[in-house]
């Protein structure tokens, strides 16, 4: 079977640090880069945050920002790839696209479908007031056109079934000349990390295309990982993803985490990808 690409999600969109242990400045990310391209992730999703004291739980698009944290990534950990995300309510881009300008990552999330999003509490109060993550076609058009301006390969987040189905025809109207899918899994809202559902969707995907499975959840979300790697996708985890380990422990930082997901790659026979193997399985630019 295919050697496993490992993505590490570093800190994700709006975690606050002084409640988990997430990294926010340049050095921090750079360190957590660096113990989860240790382990053997290949592949630095990238969220960056507003950097001014007591505002690290905000997203940043600050391209000088972007700069100087994947900079200091990419001296911490030769030869890895960047994938910076993109997420943003509206129709205003401008700052993601900035920031992929600025950075040039070789591949940069791109969410492929519009959702509902929602988490309801055990009292049946909303977590937070229902709001919709806005990704209409022509949005989504504007994010490949500029990822094409850079040589930036996208990576189509599907939260749903019907976003999964899309993203072919994306394929087929000419919005884009390569995907690869991202099974976004465990989002109240969204599709359920669950394996049976898992199989059902790589019917519904453009054959020879690349995927993967980014689980969000507790320590439950461990056997969808070991699915993942038995049918032979992608491996994406990180503090962004789960604060939890195979065993239901807490962990301390994304070292553990890439090193629990290794072990899922090795349990199903597959060794794990080097960044430059990682790059030639994905067709990108060394």
């Amino acid at each position: 079977m295919e050697k496993a690409v490992l993505t590490c999600a570093l800190t994700g969109v709006l975690t606050d640090p002084r409640m988990h242990p997430v990294p926010v400045t340049p050095a921090q990310m750079a360190s957590e880069a660096r113990d989860a391209f240790n382990a053997g992730a290949s592949i630095m999703h990238v969220h960056l945050r507003k950097q001014e004291d007591g505002m690290g739980h905000l997203p940043c698009w600050d391209p000088d920002v972007a700069e100087t944290v994947v900079h200091a990534i990419r001296a911490a950990c030769p030869g890895v790839i960047i994938n910076l995300s993109t997420g943003v309510l509206g129709a205003d881009i401008a700052g993601p696209a900035a920031c992929i300008r600025r950075v040039r990552p070789e591949i940069a999330a791109c969410n492929a479908g519009t959702l509902n999003y929602l988490k309801i509490k055990e009292d049946g109060t909303w977590a937070w007031p229902p709001m919709v993550f806005d990704n209409p076609v022509e949005k989504i058009q504007r994010f490949i056109d500029v990822m094409n301006e850079t040589g930036t390969h996208p990576e189509f987040e599907c939260f749903d079934v019907g976003i999964v189905r899309s993203v072919g025809m994306y394929l087929k109207s000419g919005m884009t000349k390569t995907i690869e899918y991202n099974f976004v899994m465990g989002v109240a809202s969204g599709m359920p990390a669950d394996n049976d559902l898992l199989q059902l969707l790589l019917r519904w995907i453009e054959p020879g295309n690349a995927w993967q499975t980014t689980l969000i959840g507790r320590s439950d979300i461990w056997p969808v990982h070991q699915k993942t790697a038995e049918l032979g996708g992608m491996l994406r985890t990180g503090l962004e993803d789960t604060f939890y380990l195979p065993d239901g422990s807490r962990a301390n930082g994304n070292g553990p985490l890439i090193e629990a997901l290794a072990r899922c790659a090795q349990h199903a026979g597959r060794s794990i990808a080097s960044p430059a193997e990682a790059r030639q399985m994905l067709g990108l630019a060394e």
